[in-house]
């Protein structure tokens, strides 16, 4: 699953909590900063793959008319050139090799800044990290479902959409984070 903005701060906070509950990872500064640190990283990978939507876009909207003429499925097209592109926007399209990627960014920003210190392997602590990203991305799914069927057995229906049915949702949705340690 990839990482929406939604998520950014909630994977930041998870990254964090499972730092500090790592019993080989110090935490040497205020843990605000290693979650704007984080979310700062998520952020920037995130805006990376829109610049790069965006480019694929206008490239395939120059060329709609030709596109029409072959008969070629908008959606292949549109992969194929962001795959040919990604590489010139910085961006990885396998997901797992991307979120290596981060929690690589992540550990060395948290390190340089004097953060965090550890006394295991780089590797293990970029283990971590790639874990919180993972597990957190794994259990939306499920969180996800479970707050849509507590809506749903709501007395008053709500609108999806809307933006009490925004609000009810994200309610439930940190209580569920909050249950599960993970908020």
């Amino acid at each position: 699953m990839r990482i929406k903005q939604a998520h950014i701060p909630y994977i930041a906070n998870k990254i964090v909590l499972d730092i500090i509950n790592s019993s080989f990872v110090y935490v040497k500064d205020d843990i605000e900063k290693l979650k704007a640190s984080s979310k700062e990283i998520l952020e920037q990978d995130l805006f990376k793959e829109r610049s790069l939507d965006e480019r694929v876009k206008e490239l395939l909207e120059e060329q709609e008319d030709e596109m029409e003429f072959m008969q070629v499925d908008r959606k292949n097209m549109f992969w194929l050139v962001k795959k040919k592109l990604a590489a010139e926007f910085g961006v990885i399209l396998n997901l797992e090799d991307r979120y290596n990627d981060i929690a690589h960014k992540i550990l060395s920003t948290l390190v340089d800044s004097d953060f965090i210190n550890y006394d295991v392997s780089e590797n293990r602590v970029k283990n971590l990290i790639f874990s919180s990203i993972q597990n957190y991305l794994k259990t939306y799914e499920s969180l996800e479902d479970e707050v849509y069927e507590k809506i749903s057995n709501y007395k008053r229906k709500l609108v999806p959409g809307s933006e009490e049915f925004d609000i009810v949702f994200d309610k439930l949705y940190q209580e569920e984070l909050k249950k599960r340690g993970m908020l």
